[in-house]
């Protein structure tokens, strides 16, 4: 019976998934229960379907001819999935920490109350990067995109989005509760999504994880920042500078705000907060 299974999702950068994979399975070498690991590429390539054949034959490969978006990717890796656990994560993660997924595997299988646990994420210069959050409120989308966020006010506000009350005072060391995490690592229950459900198809990319991890609060099952494991995440991100124009026209910013009105109005605009 398998125990895990290790849902991976890619877009196009075979040999950083090349990377990720190799770490999963050297992670995992050692381990005395029964896992697998399914891939799921959106808009396939040639040189990622090559790259898998000659590499890694025993891993379950889900090709797309179309970008189809993370919810959808996921969820077709989860209903194919054996595992009693699910542990998702983005092709840029590269595991380095030995037993980092079996810590997680462990603390969430204990703890019944838990839903979702996500590892202490690391960027490639060794600083921490920041993955676990407060909801969002329509504000907080107003200060991250525009000029109001370089004001006092603006600063008040995603200092308290991005838990700066926290975790400005000292390494966080010890698991702790947390609103949402980000979508790129996070352990789940499989029994768990009987309550649930999986993530939410109408969120082509950005919220999907928000509203996982709130419909997990809501069904009174606790999401953990768990700092004990620790993987690196190597998430690229463009070092110019970005214009109020860029940061509000750009492809990206326009699918952030359509997904975050669409959060907004299932959720009815109401605001909470469930962890620290």
């Amino acid at each position: 019976m398998t125990k895990l299974s290790v849902i991976v999702n890619h877009y196009r950068t075979p040999e950083i998934l090349k990377i990720c994979l190799r770490s999963i399975k050297e992670n995992l070498k050692n381990a005395d229960f029964d896992w697998e690991i399914i891939v799921t590429d959106g808009a396939t390539i040639e040189k990622t379907t090559e790259m898998m054949e000659d590499y890694f034959p025993d891993v379950v490969f889900i090709t797309f001819e179309n970008n189809v978006g993370f919810g959808k990717l996921v969820n077709t890796a989860i209903e194919r999935s054996k595992g009693d656990y699910l542990f998702i994560i983005n092709a840029d993660i590269i595991i380095e920490e030995k037993r980092a997924i079996e810590k997680m595997l462990e603390y969430i299988e204990k703890r019944e109350d838990i839903g979702m646990v996500g590892p202490k994420l690391l960027n490639v210069n060794n600083t921490v990067q920041q993955s676990c959050f407060r909801f969002y409120t329509p504000l907080t989308v107003i200060c991250r995109r525009t000029a109001l966020g370089k004001t006092f006010f603006g600063k008040k506000i995603l200092n308290h989005f991005l838990m700066s009350d926290v975790f400005n005072k000292e390494d966080i060391t010890k698991p702790i509760s947390v609103d949402w995490l980000m979508g790129s690592a996070m352990m789940v229950r499989r029994s768990d999504l009987k309550r649930v459900g999986v993530f939410d198809e109408d969120f082509f990319m950005y919220f999907e994880d928000v509203d996982w991890a709130r419909r997990f609060w809501e069904n009174k099952l606790k999401v953990i920042y768990f700092p004990n494991s620790v993987m690196y995440h190597y998430h690229f991100q463009s070092s110019k500078k970005k214009s109020l124009f860029d940061s509000l026209l750009s492809k990206y910013a326009r699918i952030h705000i359509k997904s975050a009105l669409k959060y907004f109005t299932k959720y009815k605009f109401k605001n909470i907060k469930y962890g620290l």
